[in-house]
C-alpha cells in the first residue's frame, strides 16, 4: 500500500468520525439549552414543576396533549413574566458568543470580544444618547440605530489604533480597547450627570450594568432577527473566516480581498452586538468565553464553532440570569455583574496562556 493510499483511506476514516462526533456535540448542546430554557421558566420566586412549564409551552402552542392543571397566575408566570426574559437571554448569548467567534477570527486575536474591545461601550453611548436627549428619528429602532452607530465607530476607532505598520499585536489591540472604552464610559457618565431626569438616569446607570428585566415580547422580534441574520451571514462566510486563521497574507493568496471583507463583517458584528446592547445592556465575557471552551469540543473550523458557540452561548447567559435573580432573592444581580465575574478569571488565564505559548516559542 502506497503512502497515498494510506492517507486516503485515514482521511476516509477520519472525516466520518469528525462529523459524528460535531453531530454529538450539537445534540448535547441543545439537549443542554432546552434545560436550561426549562430552569429559567420554572425556577423562581413561585416554582414551576417542570412538566407543568412544558405543559403550559405547548398548551400556548396550540398542542392538546394535556388538560390544564395549573392555575392561571402560574400560566402568566411563565409565558408573560418568566417567557420573553429567558428568550431574551438565550439570543443575547449567542449573539454574542458568535460576534466573539467572529471578532476573534477577523482580527486574529484570541483575546477579542465585544466587552473587552469597547464595542460594548460604543453601543452603550449611542444607545443612551438616544434616552437622554430624547431622540426618536426612526421610531421603535432608534435605541438600536444609535447602538449600532456606537458599537461600529468604537471598533472602527480601536482597530485604527491599534493597527501600527500594517500589522496589531494583542497588547496593542486590548489596550486600545480599554483606552476606547475608558473614554466612552466617561462620557457616557457626564450624560448620565448632566441629566435633568434623575428617575431615568438611574433607571439607565442599572441597565449599564446588564441585565434581563423589563422585557415584553414585542420587544424581542428585533434582537431575534439581528442573531438570525447574523448566524447566517457568517455561516455563509466561515470559509472565509478560516481563511484568515492562516493570516492575512495567505488569505490574500487564496484569492480573499481581506480589507473588504473585514469591513462589510465589522459592519456586521456591529449590527448585531449594537442590537443586543440595545435590547439587554452590555454584557460581557460572553464573546470571550465561549468560543475557546466550543473550540476544545469541535475545533477551530467556524462551520462547526458557530453553531455550537450559539447554542453555548445560549445556554450560559441563561444559567447565569437564573443565578442573578436566586443568588440573592428577592435582590435581583445585574447578569452582567455574574458574567463578569466569571470572565475575568478566564480572561487572565487567556493571557497567561498566551505569554507561555509565546515564551515557549521564543525559546
Amino acid at each position: 500500500m502506497t503512502a497515498f493510499t494510506a492517507d486516503a483511506e485515514d482521511t476516509a476514516v477520519v472525516k466520518p468520525r469528525r462529523r459524528a462526533a460535531f453531530a454529538v456535540t450539537l445534540v448535547a448542546l441543545t439537549v443542554l439549552l432546552a434545560a436550561c430554557l426549562t430552569a429559567g421558566l420554572a425556577v423562581g420566586s413561585v416554582h414551576v414543576p417542570p412538566a407543568q412549564v412544558w405543559g403550559i409551552v405547548t398548551h400556548a402552542l396550540g398542542a392538546d396533549w394535556t388538560e390544564p392543571t395549573w392555575t392561571r397566575a402560574r400560566e402568566t408566570i411563565v409565558l408573560d413574566v418568566r417567557g420573553p426574559r429567558v428568550l431574551l437571554g438565550a439570543v443575547t448569548g449567542a449573539g454574542l458568543a458568535v460576534v466573539g467567534t467572529a471578532l476573534q477570527a477577523l482580527v486574529r486575536n484570541p483575546l477579542a470580544e465585544p466587552y473587552l474591545l469597547g464595542v460594548s461601550s460604543g453601543a452603550s453611548l449611542g444607545a443612551v444618547a438616544v434616552i437622554v436627549f430624547g431622540v426618536s428619528l426612526f421610531g421603535t429602532v432608534s435605541l438600536s440605530a444609535a447602538a449600532f452607530t456606537g458599537a461600529l465607530g468604537a471598533l472602527v476607532l480601536v482597530y485604527a489604533a491599534a493597527r501600527t505598520g500594517g500589522r496589531i499585536t494583542s497588547m496593542r489591540l486590548i489596550l486600545a480597547g480599554v483606552a476606547v472604552a475608558s473614554v466612552l464610559s466617561a462620557l457616557l457618565n457626564l450624560l448620565l450627570l448632566t441629566t435633568d431626569n434623575g428617575n431615568e438616569a438611574r433607571t439607565v446607570l442599572a441597565w449599564t450594568l446588564g441585565g434581563l428585566g423589563g422585557v415584553s415580547w414585542g420587544s424581542l422580534w428585533l434582537p431575534g432577527l439581528a442573531l438570525l441574520l447574523g448566524i447566517a451571514v457568517l455561516m455563509v462566510q466561515s470559509p472565509n473566516l478560516n481563511l484568515l486563521l492562516a493570516g492575512e497574507e495567505a488569505a490574500a493568496t487564496m484569492g480573499l480581498d481581506v480589507a473588504r471583507f473585514r469591513a462589510r463583517m465589522f459592519v456586521l458584528v456591529s449590527l448585531v452586538t449594537g442590537v443586543l446592547v440595545a435590547a439587554a445592556g452590555p454584557i460581557g465575557f460572553v464573546g470571550l468565553m465561549l468560543p475557546h471552551i466550543v473550540r476544545l469540543l469541535v475545533g477551530g473550523d467556524h462551520r462547526r464553532v458557530l453553531p455550537a458557540a450559539a447554542l453555548g452561548g445560549a445556554s450560559f447567559l441563561v444559567l447565569a440570569d437564573i443565578a442573578a435573580r436566586t443568588v440573592a432573592a428577592p435582590q435581583e444581580i445585574p447578569v452582567g455583574v455574574l458574567t463578569a465575574l466569571c470572565g475575568g478569571p478566564f480572561f487572565l488565564w487567556l493571557m497567561r496562556r498566551d505569554a507561555r505559548k509565546k515564551a515557549g516559542g521564543a525559546a
